[in-house]
């Protein structure tokens, strides 16, 4: 597999900060052949594992770390998002539509983040931290390859 392209950066757990990353991640994927509706699907994955790093990981605690790594390989977009943090005790449950822990919570946002990219994939450890790893296939640009 032939690699393009990588960011990585690490942001501290501020709520501000989950525009910073969408923002990021946004130009970062911008030299993919993507239109602007997955652009923004991209974004709102990436709000979403970035928000549940900083409130449920961290519990709002702006001392922790969020690090945001993007890659390019091939036809592929892969975005980690991980935290030191709390982690998570019931995983599966955690990936239930609605099982969110704070009653102000939809608990939609692993659900937003599955139905936006083409395969997510969350491991945690209780105590260590959450890591969020999600794959965008890109597709080829034709023009590209004349």
């Amino acid at each position: 597999m032939k690699l393009h392209n990588r960011m990585k950066i690490e942001l501290m757990s501020l709520p501000e900060n989950v525009g910073l990353a969408r923002i990021a991640v946004a130009a970062f994927a911008s030299e993919c052949n993507l239109d602007v509706g997955e652009l923004e699907e991209i974004k709102v994955a990436v709000s979403e594992a970035v928000s549940n790093a900083i409130i449920h990981g961290y519990q709002k605690d702006a001392n922790g770390v969020v690090t945001l790594t993007a890659t390019l390989q091939d036809n592929v977009l892969e975005i980690i998002v991980e935290d030191k943090g709390r982690g998570i005790a019931d995983l599966e449950q955690a990936l239930e539509p609605g099982s969110a822990d704070d009653p102000e919570r939809m608990g939609l946002g692993f659900v937003f983040m599955k139905s936006f990219m083409d395969e997510v994939n969350v491991e945690s450890e209780p105590g260590r931290g959450t890591r969020v790893r999600m794959i965008k296939k890109i597709p080829k640009n034709p023009q590209a390859e004349n």
